[in-house]
């Protein structure tokens, strides 16, 4: 803590500025806590607040603690203070004071001495905003709050210093009178004070507010709109807009009727704007409104295909509306509501399937004409219905033209095509042939049918004669049946127990095995060697498969499934 010690200063001239600080007026006295208001905002040079006394003459104060390079006081005691308070930055001072001998060491004290900053009214009000902005309704009742302008004073809270009022110095323009608006003196609520406003008469006030305390005041800027109510219903400019015939082939999206109601409120406002819907005769939705944002324009449109044959004929009832409430007085009524009839044309129709696909899972080997799914389509004028089919490039398939049933004609083959689509259609029978299209996709479900294979032609192996080492080939088999997620697991076994003694296989893994001698004395001939290979199916397969070529010594692999 930093200690301040001033020796310069001569005596006379603080006991010249000395003022008097003390409590209970007194100038000096004892050293003891103590605390001495001083009010802020004057500039001073060496003012005395107080004098300390000490019993000996060899004694000495020294002060610590918050002392912001302001108070100070002197080796006898003198305490004082050089520069400007301000209760805003900083409103208590807390001090110690402490009494040392000659030699440095503390004999009394520390006491606490607190200096209170007082306040005085040294600043001036400000609005939290320059410009302030309000609307207010048209035909709004005396009394009705507009807005809350907020001022903040700096100086001490609660205080008549700090203490706000409100007034309204002028208002443009003064029509139709001076004195529409008022605000509250202490809440600063700003009011309309008598009558009634029309925007048609006046859109826009313009006031000054001033907000003051005892010494200062300060003058913010407000602007008034004065509002429309919806005060005027939309009016059609025909109530009945008579009959439309329309195709029930009409695309979704097409507008087939304009509408127009008018309102008498504020243009492009709230009040004004005009929406329309369907509040009678269609429970399917099968029409939407859209309204013209400039005039207010209604267009009635598809928003779901018509059909004729379900619905023939629509008696609507269309409302105008604003999407700002009406104001209590005022309640829509027929004016605000129009009607027409729409009928609803036949046109000839395509059929119709029940699904746009339609599937079906059987296993691949399936007896020929084994049934597989019935497709149904149907056409909306009752017509009778033929089935064909095409795209069915294996020729595996049969369709029933008068039921919808499908058969196998054929033998089927996951391997050839797993996922097997083809295109059914649907005709019209009653003259006009109109045709629509589904899809039947079929799926195969693999049965062990394909024997054991190896993966290529091993050609080209051949031990010369006389073999000096062992000899042995690596081979590799497959199948084209569907493989279990870890693949296939096939046994590899000689074909012959008379080739054991010269010969044996061993099991790599589930695909690759090895062939390889068993010794060297083997005489310069072709050697036939057969191999089994099993894939443990349902049921095992056989197959055999030999390597082709001029050999010392031949192999020939009879593979069995």
């Amino acid at each position: 803590m930093k200690v301040f010690e001033i020796l310069a200063i001569p005596l006379h001239i603080l006991y010249r500025n000395m003022t008097g600080y003390g409590q209970d007026g007194g100038f000096s006295g004892p050293l003891k806590p103590m605390t001495f208001p001083i009010s802020e905002g004057e500039e001073k040079n060496n003012q005395v607040i107080f004098q300390f006394k000490a019993d000996a003459t060899d004694k000495k104060f020294q002060l610590s603690g918050e002392t912001d390079d302001i108070f100070y006081i002197h080796p006898d005691g003198i305490l004082y203070y050089t520069g400007l308070l301000d209760r805003e930055k900083k409103a208590v001072y807390v001090l110690q004071v402490k009494v040392l001998d000659a030699g440095g060491n503390r004999v009394e004290g520390p006491v606490p001495i607190t200096i209170e900053v007082l306040d005085i009214n040294d600043n001036r009000p400000v609005f939290l905003q320059r410009q302030y902005n309000g609307t207010v309704r048209q035909s709004s009742r005396p009394g009705s709050n507009i807005g809350v302008f907020q001022a903040y004073d700096m100086d001490q809270k609660d205080t008549v210093n700090s203490f706000l009022s409100y007034t309204i110095v002028e208002q443009r323009p003064v029509l139709p009178s001076d004195g529409l608006f008022l605000i509250q003196n202490v809440a600063g609520i700003i009011q309309l004070a008598k009558g009634s406003l029309r925007k048609q008469d006046q859109p826009q006030y313009h006031l000054k507010v001033q907000v003051a305390d005892p010494a200062f005041k300060t003058i913010c800027d407000v602007t008034i709109n004065v509002i429309d109510i919806n005060d005027q219903i939309p009016i059609f400019e025909k109530n009945d807009y008579g009959n439309l015939t329309i195709d029930e082939s009409v695309a979704v999206g097409t507008t087939i009727l304009t509408i127009q109601a008018t309102d008498g409120d504020e243009p492009f406002t709230g009040s004004s704007k005009i929406l329309y819907s369907i509040v009678e005769g269609d429970p399917d939705r099968k029409f939407v409104i859209d309204s013209d944002p400039f005039t207010n324009a209604g267009y009635v449109k598809i928003n779901e295909p018509l059909d004729f044959e379900i619905v023939p004929i629509y008696y609507l009832v269309i409302k105008a509306e604003n999407p700002e409430p009406l104001v209590d007085n005022i309640q829509y009524n027929s004016s605000s509501y129009a009607r027409f009839i729409l009928r609803v044309s036949d046109v000839n129709e395509p059929p119709l399937f029940s699904q746009a696909l339609y599937e079906a899972q059987i296993s691949e080997d399936a007896k020929i004409k084994t049934k597989l799914i019935t497709v149904n389509a149907t056409d909306p004028e009752g017509e009778a219905i033929s089935y064909s089919l095409s795209e069915d490039t294996q020729g595996w398939l049969r369709i029933d033209g008068v039921t919808g049933e499908i058969f196998t004609t054929g033998q089927l083959d996951r391997e050839t095509a797993k996922n097997y689509r083809v295109k059914v259609i649907a005709t019209e029978k009653g003259g006009s042939y109109l045709t629509s299209s589904a899809y039947f996709q079929l799926t195969l479900l693999d049965v062990n049918d394909n024997p054991p294979r190896l993966v290529k032609d091993y050609t080209g192996f051949f031990f010369c004669h006389p073999l000096t080492t062992l000899g042995s080939i690596i081979f590799q088999a497959t199948d084209d049946d569907q493989q279990p997620p870890w693949g296939p697991q096939f046994d590899f076994s000689l074909g012959d127990d008379g080739l054991q003694n010269d010969w044996e296989i061993s099991k790599i893994n589930g695909t690759h095995a090895k062939l390889s001698t068993k010794h060297t004395n083997f005489e310069e001939k072709v050697y036939e060697v057969s191999v089994k290979i099993n894939d443990r199916g349902r049921p095992p397969l056989e197959n055999t498969v030999s390597f082709p070529g001029e050999l010392y010594l031949s192999f020939f692999f009879h593979i069995l499934g």
